[in-house]
């Protein structure tokens, strides 16, 4: 079978830019756009849906609607993973799923955001629940498959560590593209309006990241890359084959550590920004920025790195490198530093394991499917990462539930709001759980046996 050229590693690479796009404007529009705070209603904001803790008196009915579609998507994952693994079409087990998944996935990205009614209804709360359902099923239909290509396309170490270092860069970017409606749609407001301010960056965006995500699909043909035997174990016995694999599982539970910790800081950001350290909350954006970038330069050094270090060693670092960076935002208030100084010396830190724990991860995951593969004859690369995506969305989870849980330490919250008020010391107990998850994180991977897994894929290439 053909190797994958650098340059066909990086259109295959321009995949995960069109999705992460769009995970990115999830992730940063979707609680501001449906819980809008009273600065935003102050510039035009419209409330789409009752405000305020009004679900059992701690939930937002957005909330509500978050939690069940991630929980449906948790169920779909391997779902659609196993059909992936499962597939017999002429093109491919995974070019398929990813080219019928993009078009309606840019579509319902884009219609999540127009609920039909102009003020607060009923008719909102369906339309949000229908829509955002359909995000998660065609985002999985995309990004399972597209994984799974990880461990086939890379048929060596070092492509592996290329596809794995060329996808983390487009993650960032497009998750930074993702944050230009933050500067694009104040121009357009006074002309269309704040919703379709909004809407109109949302469009441009989708279009781009749907042309970005069929463009592997038309330009690589799988079979002349892969030559797998399709699985024919259905989806229970996949997943449980799958867990049953013990280097799967210390690193799945090393992953959810990480997701946590990572979740933890992520969210948190704006509020140590604002609260911990004391500054407008602009600068949240120029600390993420700088972090991203910095961490970018470290990217080409990883891969050589790895060659001689091994992905083990070098992914624990990363672990121990994030808890320092926790652990220097719990002292903010500790130490008598000014805020900037703090923001600064985080970035810096926080860097180089970023983009450790950004490449390694995936690469591990696609030696360890390579190896399963080899062992038990059944080629479930679909399944193994559908399991580390699952995973990571019960990190995600997790530290949501740990965030709003600390976080409010020493306050009383105003259930009429959507606004959360932290405390100081709430922020930096996050902080230090942070750390813990981290620390817990490295141990948990401590026990991964990298050598048996090489020894396993080398013996393969031997014969």
């Amino acid at each position: 079978m053909k190797r994958l050229t650098k340059k066909q590693m990086i259109i295959f690479a321009i995949g995960q830019l069109g999705w992460s796009i769009l995970s990115g404007i999830i992730g940063a529009w979707f609680v501001t756009f449906y819980l809008p705070t009273q600065g935003d209603i102050d510039a035009g904001a419209t409330q789409f849906i009752t405000p305020g803790l009004v679900v059992l008196g701690f939930l937002t009915i957005l909330g509500l609607i978050t939690a069940l579609s991630r929980v449906f998507d948790a169920v779909t994952d391997p779902l659609i993973a196993s059909l992936s693994d499962r597939s017999t079409n002429p093109r491919g087990r995974r070019i398929p799923f990813m080219q019928y998944a993009a078009i309606p996935l840019s579509i319902v990205t884009v219609l999540l955001f127009c609920a039909p009614v102009n003020a607060i209804s009923g008719w909102n709360v369906a339309w949000i629940s229908v829509f955002i359902v359909l995000f998660y099923l065609f985002m999985t239909m995309y990004c399972t498959p597209y994984n799974a290509l990880i461990s086939e396309f890379g048929k060596t170490q070092d492509d592996r560590m290329f596809i794995s270092t060329a996808i983390s860069l487009t993650f960032f970017a497009g998750t930074m593209l993702a944050y230009t409606p933050f500067v694009f749609a104040g121009m357009l407001r006074g002309a269309v309006g704040y919703s379709w301010s909004y809407r109109i960056c949302f469009i441009v965006l989708a279009v781009i990241s749907c042309v970005c995500m069929l463009l592997p699909t038309f330009l690589l043909k799988e079979k002349e890359f892969v030559d797998t035997k399709p699985s024919e174990s259905d989806m229970f016995k996949s997943l449980a084959a799958t867990f049953k694999n013990r280097d799967f599982r210390i690193f799945a539970g090393s992953d959810i550590m990480y997701w946590i910790g990572l979740t933890l800081f992520q969210t948190g950001l704006p509020f140590f920004v604002k609260v911990s350290m004391e500054l407008d909350e602009s600068y949240t954006m120029i600390f993420m920025g700088g972090m991203t970038v910095l961490s970018a330069v470290f990217y080409p050094f990883v891969s050589g790195l790895v060659r001689k270090f091994g992905k083990k060693k070098l992914t624990i670092l990363g672990f121990l490198g994030l808890a320092l960076a926790y652990l220097i935002t719990a002292l903010i208030r500790v130490i008598p530093l000014p805020g900037m100084v703090f923001g600064v010396v985080i970035c810096i830190v926080a860097a180089f394991p970023m983009a450790l724990l950004g490449i390694i991860p995936q690469s591990i995951v696609a030696d360890v499917a390579e190896a399963d593969g080899i062992v038990t004859g059944e080629n479930r690369e679909g399944m193994f990462f559908a399991a580390r995506t699952f995973a990571m969305k019960w990190g995600q989870a997790i530290a949501m539930l740990v965030f709003t849980s600390l976080a409010i330490i020493g306050t009383t919250q105003n259930t009429n709001s959507n606004e959360i008020t932290a405390s100081a010391t709430g922020l930096t107990i996050v902080a230090v759980v942070a750390v813990t998850f981290c620390v817990l994180g490295a141990v948990i991977l401590g026990l991964y046996n990298e050598k048996q897994i090489m020894k396993t894929i080398e013996g393969k290439k031997e014969r």
